[in-house]
């Protein structure tokens, strides 16, 4: 049977390929379609996982309209044999309880029996049935960027909210509390303060936000939070401690008992004075980060302070929903019936967010005896294939060994700096990090990201775990077996899983046999996954660097058209009348039924109007699916700025008074409205522009060894797709004037455009005093980073981005622009895509028939002959007409 995950992610890949469609709330399509670049399949900002996810919520609030978790379970299995099974009360008993005494009674049982829970080790379900509000578990693989998937949420909840209800409720997130268990996940959430949300927003979406909300992080010694009560747009970042209800139990001796409670009442009122702060502010959205840590061994004490808490904002403030990020959806092998979408480490390493372990976790049988030879073998299997790994940064690799005890690191440190002598490498290189490390070795730690940092062995006792970021990490040893791991051996082992941009080593985890078993348990336990699904997950898709090359291009400067808004009075006709649409409205049939109102009316018998279903003709009726004139005239003014009075006089005349206006007839009634009040033209207007190939600012900026500033991006592709990345190293030998390569490797899409290329680069360099350098520009689509792009209609009516696939610059500054095509579109229509693109680059040739010339080149292989060649080269050689 499919998890509630699974049934999710179908629906949501469904609500996707439609292009997300909501009847009241159309922007979110706009903002999830944002989140790739237009015409590419390449990701603008956040990862495939991270957008997963997103999708995954906003399906969830606008499509299941924010349902209670246990409500979704309801709706999705339909029977009581599936509702049970999915539930994880598929066994006899359970199946018993339900058939004799109804599957109600069995439900109420979990949730108020406390005994019954215990006993049936039911915590994860009673924890699903009793809460009040929403609250959803995203369980994402670590390296997958939690962190920034709050942000998103949040970022697009606050957009939304200030593009429909900018000042008054509604049904979006105006205000979110961030909270993480202790202070060092306290710390990581400070990445939220770095998000560029201009990269998760359109611009026109992102503008109001930006100058909106207010990013707040609770600080040590603060008795209160500082925002305004009542406030929206908040965005405050806290640990669980500084806001949960609590009360301490610290007493002085010298305290009477009068004044103990009195200091008792002072402590309740400082702790939960921050709370009262959270509680004023409307339409909140709670996000617990890192929420594995409400689970597992003291899930019961844990689980009730955090939940008290949540109760209260949620009976103190409207509560929208409760979002849980953690990288470990189990509890004891039983996945927790709140996952709404779950990545696991497989998906991690086969999308390249984490680094491959495919036949390299290494397990080693010896005894407690001969644990220096294990110690021994690691450093010299590390070093052998690991001495000159790199990552592309110039961080070279690392090895972190993990002891049980102070004691263990001490007595095995000698034998792994007399292998690190033996094999040539200083002993400088070997760092401690243990409760007693000195004040250097700490900052040593800390700075082992750094390029320079010259540690590579790092031996660590209680260290190195959870929340440790170490990209240039490669592999991981557990010298010793640990007899109470409590998870250390996972979350030990998998430190090295963590990937960069351009990294193509697998890691290498090396283990006792003891050790692999504990690893397989935990591994189970907390992801659902075995030792063996991580050796045989190989990586599908990878990622790779650019590295900006060449900075001075000299902008193309051509002549465009620009269209411009303009007013024009005489078409200013006002707003004096409307017309009944004939569009036959929609109806829907319905039942009235009588029912008992609740205790404050007496019990009286009122009429309710239901929707219908089944069951006899008594009581039909059809109604017209529409709203009250009043709503529509109110709606209709304020977008087109006209009197709302006169506008529901218009429709009181078409309706009648106390009328419906259909949902079939509003595209009608807008159009006219805004024939009659439109008062622009469009006006075209010729201009020169300076085309950009290369905009630095829309790159990442990093240094180098040397300390140098450069510019790099990350762009991700499927391993089938890694012969089309070409370096310049590869064709140097054949490139002695150092064409091309503005940027490098070049990420080209098809073998023919590789194929073109390397034809066209060798015809440079047999003829290069007229040429001034050919570029690839079909990689690069991102506004931030180029401007030689056209725009043009689609076939879908919608505005596309396409960049042409090369551009050959003479010195005389005369462009030739190719683009590569498979013979089978040769004979696509004219209003085609294909055809869209050619016509809009053709706009550009024609009011630049001195500077541009445009060709398309079909070919029907993989490799480009010479006879295609035929026009570039009389361009290169100048004996080209250029007609």
């Amino acid at each position: 049977m499919q998890h509630l995950y699974q049934k999710i992610q179908e629906k949501v890949i469904s609500w996707r390929k439609a292009g997300y469609p909501t009847d009241e709330y159309p922007a979110i399509a706009e903002i999830l379609n944002y989140a790739t670049l237009p015409d590419s399949n390449t990701l603008r900002f956040l990862r495939g996982a991270q957008i997963r996810a997103l999708e995954t919520y906003w399906y969830l609030r606008l499509v299941e309209g924010t349902p209670h978790i246990f409500d979704l379970y309801k709706r999705y299995y339909e029977t009581t044999t599936d509702l049970l099974e999915a539930l994880g009360l598929g066994s006899d008993e359970f199946m018993r309880i339900a058939l004799d005494e109804g599957k109600d009674q069995l439900f109420n049982r979990i949730q108020t029996d406390k005994k019954f829970v215990k006993n049936h080790k039911l915590e994860s379900v009673h924890e699903t049935l009793t809460l009040d509000y929403p609250s959803y578990i995203f369980a994402l693989a670590m390296g997958t960027g939690k962190t920034i998937l709050i942000g998103a949420i949040i970022a697009t909840e606050f957009a939304m909210a200030l593009e429909y209800h900018p000042d008054r409720e509604g049904p979006f997130i105006q205000n979110a509390l961030v909270f993480a268990p202790g202070l060092t996940i306290l710390e990581s959430l400070r990445e939220l303060a770095e998000v560029d949300f201009s990269r998760i927003l359109p611009p026109r979406l992102h503008k109001p936000f930006e100058s909106t909300y207010k990013l707040i992080f609770t600080r040590e010694g603060e008795k209160d939070i500082p925002v305004i009560r009542g406030s929206r747009y908040n965005l405050v970042v806290t640990n669980t401690e500084k806001i949960r209800i609590q009360k301490r139990a610290y007493r002085h001796y010298t305290w009477s008992e009068l004044y103990a409670q009195h200091m008792q009442e002072e402590y309740k009122a400082e702790a939960n004075l921050r709370l009262r702060a959270i509680a004023s502010l409307p339409n909140l959205g709670l996000f617990s980060d890192e929420a594995h840590h409400t689970y597992g061994k003291e899930m019961d004490q844990r689980l009730k302070r955090v939940r008290q808490t949540v109760n209260y904002l949620h009976d103190k403030t409207n509560l929208i929903a409760v979002i849980n990020t953690t990288g470990t959806p189990y509890y004891e092998r039983q996945l927790l019936k709140d996952v709404v979408i779950w990545y696991g480490l497989s998906e991690g390493i086969e999308d390249n967010i984490l680094k491959s372990v495919e036949g390299s976790i290494y397990a080693y049988d010896f005894s407690e005896n001969r644990t220096a030879e294990f110690v021994a073998e690691v450093v010299t299997d590390f070093f052998t294939d690991y001495g000159e790994v790199n990552l592309p940064n110039g961080a070279p690799a690392k090895l972190a060994m993990y002891f049980p005890q102070t004691k263990d690191l001490r007595q095995l440190r000698p034998v792994v700096e007399t292998t690190l002598l033996n094999l040539g490498y200083p002993i400088d290189i070997v760092l401690r990090n243990t409760s007693n490390s000195t004040e250097e070795e700490i900052r040593a730690f800390n700075r082992l990201n750094h390029p320079d940092a010259r540690h590579r062995v790092i031996l660590l006792v209680n260290k190195g775990t959870e929340g440790w970021d170490c990209p240039s990490l490669f592999s991981c040893a557990l010298a010793r077996k640990l007899k109470t791991s409590n998870n250390f051996v996972l979350q030990a082992a998998t430190r090295c899983l963590r990937q960069v941009p351009g990294n193509t080593r697998k890691a290498r985890i090396y283990l006792s046999m003891d050790n692999r078993g504990a690893l397989d348990q935990q591994l189970q336990e907390t992801y659902g996954e075995t030792v063996g699904d991580l050796e045989r997950t190989s990586q599908e898709t990878r990622t790779a660097r650019l590295v900006v090359r060449k900075m001075e291009i000299p902008d193309l400067v051509i002549k465009k058209k620009i269209s411009h808004v303009v007013p024009d009075d005489a078409r200013n006709q006002g707003f004096s009348s409307l017309e009944k649409p004939d569009v036959e409205p929609e109806t829907v049939l319905e039942r009235t039924v009588f029912t008992t109102s609740d205790a404050n009316t007496g019990g009286v018998l009122i009429p309710m109007t239901i929707p219908f279903t089944l069951g006899g003709d008594e009581g039909r009726e059809r109604r017209v699916v529409g709203s009250d004139l009043f709503t529509v005239a109110t709606q209709l003014a304020a977008v087109y700025r006209l009197p709302v009075f006169q506008v529901l006089k218009e429709l009181r005349r078409l309706y009648g008074e106390g009328g419906i206006v259909p949902v079939a007839h509003l595209p009608s009634l807008r159009e006219q409205i805004e024939d009659q009040t439109q008062n622009y033209r469009l006006e075209q207007e010729e201009v020169e522009v300076a085309l950009a190939l290369i905009k630095p600012e829309g790159f990442d900026q990093e240094q180098d060894q040397e300390g140098n500033r450069i510019y790099t991006t990350e762009i991700t592709y499927h391993t089938s797709r890694e012969h089309l990345l070409l370096s310049l190293n590869q064709v140097r030998a054949k490139n002695e004037h150092d064409f091309s390569f503005h940027y490098h490797p070049y990420n080209f899409d098809s073998q023919p455009e590789q194929s073109f290329f390397q034809e066209a680069l060798s015809l440079l360099n047999v003829n290069p005093d007229e040429v001034e350098d050919i570029y690839f520009t079909g990689g690069l689509m991102d506004p931030k980073k180029t401007d030689f792009f056209v725009e043009y209609k689609g076939e879908d009516d919608r505005w596309h981005r396409y960049s042409p696939d090369f551009l050959i610059r003479r010195k005389d500054d005369r462009c030739y622009i190719v683009e590569i095509k498979a013979e089978r579109e040769r004979d696509h229509k004219i209003d085609g895509e294909s055809g869209r693109k050619a016509m809009a680059v053709r706009g550009w040739e024609n009011l630049n028939p001195e500077l541009l010339k445009y060709e398309m080149i079909f070919t029907s292989g993989d490799e480009v002959g010479m006879n295609h060649l035929k026009n570039v080269n009389m361009f290169i050689e100048g004996t080209s007409n250029h007609e």
